[in-house]
This record gives structure tokens, C-alpha cells and sequence, in this order.
């Protein structure tokens, strides 16, 4: 697992990073005077955690969030987690053929991909795979925007996508890819056992090599005017299909 020291900032990820990984959490810097009992709280389960907590002027929030809107919160954090390539093995293996892979090819928008982590979490995915090159990577925006799920859920950081579907494949784990042109519905496949949803990023979708190494590529019936979703939304309604067949 790979670790860098960031500020993070907003209500959600402060609370999130102390309640699940205070262990990495340097110092909180809360905004002096503020009243809000969820900063109280915070400011209690820090201390209690044997955090350092500072009450700070809100201009000193300002400048240390960069422009994040910060609540009134913000944290040192000693770790992004990123977890490697090689651990991504055991995480399916540990999931006993129900893992429930999310991979995302090239999103761009820190927005777009926190929202995603926090559907991804909120469907209790296996992991989350992204590549380490023309992506956007978990930074403080993702983590504001994910309001806390980058600290729950394993994200993979891989160098070679196509080589890492392989690698899923040879696991046993069935390889979706989301095409607007694809012939078959997301709705009639079965989404029971090990497997990956991948979905392509804001602009071109999934770029070849990806497609080419998914065992079928599926659609989400659009009925309406427009012909496809934001990226989080596909994912959303990607993800929850397969929670509902495992139901």
C-alpha cells in the first residue's frame, strides 16, 4: 500500500479519515468558535484517538484547503491508501466467488471518480481498479467528493489494464465492459458470481485494448432522448444492478 502526505478537507472525509484510519491522520484543524456539532464530534473522536486538534482562524482553513471547500474541517493525512497490483489477487480470492470488481478506464474528473468510489462503496465493491497513467488518481477533491469512501474501499492502481483483465480473467472473474452500441442488456446478464464492471471515461469511453479483453460488452437501455450517462451514473446503475441479482 502506497502513502503520501495530503490535507484533506470537508465534514464527511475529516470524520471519515479519523474514524477509519486515525491511525494515519497527522492533525485536525478545525475552525475556531464554529458551533457545528459534527465539528464538535470530530474534535471528540480525534482526541480520543490521540490526534492533535488545533481550533484555527477560518482564513488559516482557507489557505491550507486550497480552495477545497473545507466546512470548517480539515486534516493532515500521512496516506493516500492505494493499494498495489499485487494485492488485487488476494481481494478476489477473499471474496469466495462473489468479488465484485469496479474498473474504470481513464476517468479525468476528480469529481466523476469520487462520486464513483462512493457508489462503489456504498454497493460494498471488492475493489476498485483505475490505471496509473492518463487518469485522474485519488487526490483531495476525489476524497472530498467520495465523502469518505476512498478511505473504505481498496483502490488498485495498475500500470497495464488489458495485462490486469487477464489476470482477472485467469481468476475466474467475468469481464463486463458498458458500450452504448453493445447489443446486450445489463439487465439479462448474471452478475451472481466473480465479476468486473468496466466502464469507460468521460470523453471516448473504453479505449480498445479494454474492449478487446472483456468477455462481453453490455448496454444500460436508454428509452429517452439521450444516448448515455455521466460516467458516475453508469456506474451507479451498473453496480446496483448486481447488488439487486445478490439480493
Amino acid at each position: 500500500m502506497n502513502k503520501q502526505a495530503q490535507w484533506i478537507a470537508g465534514i464527511n472525509a475529516v470524520a471519515s479519515a479519523v474514524e477509519h484510519d486515525g491511525e494515519n491522520v497527522r492533525e485536525v484543524l478545525l475552525e475556531a468558535g464554529a458551533k457545528n456539532p459534527r465539528i464538535v464530534e470530530i474534535e471528540t473522536q480525534a482526541r480520543r484517538a490521540g490526534i492533535e486538534v488545533r481550533r484555527v482562524a477560518a482564513q488559516a482553513l482557507d489557505g491550507v484547503a486550497g480552495g477545497l471547500r473545507h466546512q470548517g474541517a480539515v486534516a493532515r493525512y500521512a496516506a493516500a491508501k492505494t493499494w498495489g497490483e499485487d494485492e488485487l489477487e488476494g481481494l478476489v480470492e477473499a471474496a469466495g466467488g462473489k468479488a465484485l470488481v469496479l474498473v474504470l478506464d481513464g476517468v479525468q474528473d476528480p469529481h466523476n471518480l469520487g462520486a464513483c468510489l462512493r457508489s462503489a462503496a456504498a454497493a460494498s465493491v471488492t475493489a476498485v481498479v483505475i490505471p496509473k497513467d492518463k487518469a485522474v488518481q485519488v487526490n483531495a477533491t476525489v476524497r472530498k467528493t467520495s465523502a469518505g469512501a476512498a478511505d473504505s474501499i481498496p483502490v488498485v492502481r495498475v500500470t497495464n489494464l488489458a495485462r490486469c483483465l487477464r489476470d482477472l480473467q485467469q481468476q475466474g472473474v467475468w469481464i463486463y465492459g458498458l458500450a452504448g452500441e453493445a447489443e446486450a442488456s445489463l439487465y439479462s446478464i448474471d452478475l451472481k458470481g466473480n465479476v468486473a464492471l468496466v466502464l469507460g471515461g468521460e470523453a471516448d469511453g473504453l479505449r480498445r485494448l479494454t474492449r478487446e479483453h472483456c468477455d462481453q460488452l453490455v448496454k444500460i437501455p436508454m428509452p429517452g432522448e439521450f444516448e448515455s450517462l455521466n460516467v458516475s451514473v453508469a456506474t451507479g446503475v451498473a453496480l446496483f444492478e448486481a447488488v439487486r441479482q445478490r439480493l
